[in-house]
């Protein structure tokens, strides 16, 4: 019996369940999230290679600018603090300008790889210190888990499939580059430059490819350590709703509070109308204040016993009328107006009450 009690403690505690949308806001607040770092760097490379394509004039033309008054302008640049001052504003300027569309595009193409794979988000929590990670023990068990190896086989095929796309790029064009011995430097250059970008962007078409992989992967193993047990649903559960048994006293507790006030009521009543076994409803009007009777108390059964008995006790008349009680009963509820098509009923219960009240 009790291996039947561990073993039943051991599948609660065993984590085969999806995690549940709170769960997935917790995690995703500290910032855990199924993000592939492969897919941002191929994104990021691809659009700078783009750029560099497309802009491939722009930037010969600045380059051989910076060249030409590197070699002439600031060769015969008499040297000071004032003139170094300038100098290096007017470098700074000039670098600037041929590094400015690179840096925007590797920015944007990183804001929005990081966004189409987890949207927007905002959390300063992964740069809290985690001192568990200075754990020697922890950092080995790190090296030598299955993350590792996946990771290192992951390394393993992007420099495969890069090197593989690069080197028949540069096999293809084997002739041309033997070519270029017998060009002048300018077309060279020109070609050089033409051949590293088409290689740049061959090659992050093949790291974007081995990326989505990767993206794959990643969401999956978030997946998987993120799974609860049963037993963690239902302590998340009582958690965010409360546990059922507590909750059930506090309505059992409201519901003899509600029954407390509802019994004080009945003394106050001028009327209880019976059906008498089953159905009891008490009454109460205040002429000049109240346009109608308002029912103050109303019970089945047990409850019904209690408040004939509680009129009994404090001389409040009490009337059998079987279809009137079950009607109120079931139309009404405490502190409600009767309804219009009882006022005649009722009103004649009312003067009945009032003779009685007379005679005594």
């Amino acid at each position: 019996m009790n291996g039947l009690r561990l073993d039943l403690q051991f599948f609660a505690g065993e984590k085969t369940e999806k995690a549940t949308p709170r769960k997935r806001q917790e995690v995703r607040e500290k910032g855990q999230v199924a993000k592939s770092t492969d897919m941002n760097t191929a994104i990021v490379m691809l659009a700078v290679f783009l750029v560099l394509d497309v802009t491939g004039t722009y930037y010969k033309g600045e380059l051989l600018h910076f060249m030409s008054q590197s070699l002439t302008q600031y060769a015969r640049f008499d040297l000071t603090i004032d003139s170094a001052h300038r100098l290096f504003l007017v470098l700074l300027k000039s670098v600037a300008a041929i590094v400015a569309p690179i840096f925007a595009a590797a920015v944007a193409a990183a804001c929005l790889a990081n966004f189409l794979q987890v949207g927007f988000l905002f959390t300063t929590d992964p740069l809290k210190a985690d001192w568990n990670r200075l754990n020697p023990i922890q950092g080995l068990k790190r090296m030598i888990s299955l993350r590792a190896v996946v990771e290192l086989l992951k390394s393993l095929l992007k420099i495969g499939v890069v090197g593989i796309v690069t080197f028949a790029l540069l096999w293809f064009q084997l002739g041309r580059i033997l070519s270029l011995t017998t060009q002048s430097p300018s077309t060279t250059l020109s070609s050089l430059a033409s051949l590293t970008v088409k290689m740049g962007l061959y090659a992050s078409a093949a790291l974007l490819f081995v990326a989505i992989f990767d993206y794959l992967y990643q969401r999956f193993d978030f997946e998987k350590n993120i799974r609860m047990s049963k037993q963690d649903i239902k302590d998340e559960y009582k958690k965010t709703e409360g546990d059922p048994l507590i909750k059930s006293k506090i309505k059992q507790r409201q519901r003899e509070m509600a029954m407390k006030r509802m019994m004080q009521e009945v003394p106050k009543a001028d009327v209880v109308i019976t059906n008498p076994t089953h159905y009891a409803v008490a009454l109460k009007y205040e002429d000049g204040k109240m346009d109608a009777p308002v029912v103050v108390a109303k019970g089945v059964d047990y409850v019904a016993l209690k408040i004939k008995q509680l009129a009994k006790e404090h001389d409040v008349v009490t009337v059998e009328n079987r279809p009137l009680a079950k009607a109120l009963y079931q139309q009404t509820e405490v502190g409600d107006m009767i309804p219009e098509e009882f006022f005649k009923a009722v009103a004649e219960i009312l003067a009945y009450v009032y003779r009685l009240k007379r005679k005594v």
